[in-house]
């Protein structure tokens, strides 16, 4: 009865990641859809032929089958905190909005979302590694890049990326502002039937949305969260000025002007993965791991 669903909600408490760490299942999928629609038939075959070598992660409970699933992997594991709570700095690297940006801060033998990016691109690009070791690289290399480009994975105002401020949503009470950007307004921006986010982009469009490095990308998010995310939750030209509220609310115009904004990192993240898939599966000299 209800103490037996009490207790259910308890034990989901436990297994959910103290700081939320996922731009939202939803958001992560379509990032992956976004890449496969825009990689070569041959970077495809590659990631089918690396996904047969699943079982050797040994992780049955997280699904393996696409670059879809690959995408959420991360995510999945982490549950299982004595093999994979390790991996659980890596999924942001939030940097305080009200200093200059160091992409260099926060990082410590590259445990942050920027470094484990380029870790797993090189991992992967190395053919000499055995299929499933290349394949766990793909999922982390998939995830994180998504990860990155949600603005509070890399914007902070002392409260973990937004999750200590409690923050309605339009009549929906008592979120926070990370879920927030993580799941309801992400989902809202990519699921207009009218405008689909999946398909193959254009030379142009891809231009437009591609490029840049992770630091790049994570200095992008920062100063998205900066600019727009913290400004319009707290209804202020300056984000920095005294201390903000520990609660707030987002007006449904707050949400109308967060959208397009969403969606075009949801956007970029596709992009980006696909360039990322493109270059790791290259043939030629292996890219020179950065030292920071």
């Amino acid at each position: 009865g209800m103490r037996a669903l009490l207790l259910s909600l308890c034990a989901l408490a436990l297994v959910l990641p103290s700081e939320a760490s996922a731009w939202g299942f939803y958001a992560h999928r379509k990032t992956a859809e976004i890449a496969e629609a825009n990689v070569s038939p041959e970077v495809r075959a590659k990631i089918r032929r690396l996904l047969r070598s699943k079982a050797m992660l040994g992780t049955p409970e997280c699904s393996l089958s696409s670059i879809e699933d690959a995408s959420v992997w991360p995510d999945c594991v982490r549950r299982d905190f004595s093999r994979w709570g390790y991996t659980a700095a890596w999924h942001y690297r939030t940097a305080p909005i009200c200093k200059a940006y160091n992409p260099r801060e926060n990082c410590p033998g590259g445990s942050c979302v920027t470094g484990q990016i380029e870790r797993s691109h090189r991992v992967l690009a190395d053919e000499s590694l055995p299929d499933h070791v290349r394949l766990e690289a793909l999922a982390f290399m998939v995830h994180f890049a998504g990860d990155v480009h949600m603005p509070l994975h890399s914007g902070d105002r002392e409260d973990r990326g937004g999750n200590d401020r409690e923050t309605d949503y339009g009549i929906v009470p008592s979120l926070n502002l990370h879920r927030i950007w993580d799941g309801p307004l992400a989902e809202r921006a990519i699921s207009d039937p009218a405008r689909p986010v999946v398909r193959a982009y254009s030379a142009a469009e891809r231009t437009d949305l591609g490029g840049g490095t992770p630091a790049d990308w994570g200095r992008e998010s920062w100063q998205i969260s900066r600019d727009f995310v913290y400004p319009t939750a707290f209804d202020t030209d300056d984000a920095c000025e005294g201390e903000l509220p520990g609660q707030t609310k987002l007006s449904q115009e707050d949400i109308e002007k967060g959208v397009p904004i969403a969606r075009r990192r949801v956007q970029q993240a596709g992009i980006r993965i696909a360039e990322l898939l493109e270059s790791a599966f290259a043939p030629g000299p292996l890219p020179r791991p950065q030292r920071n």
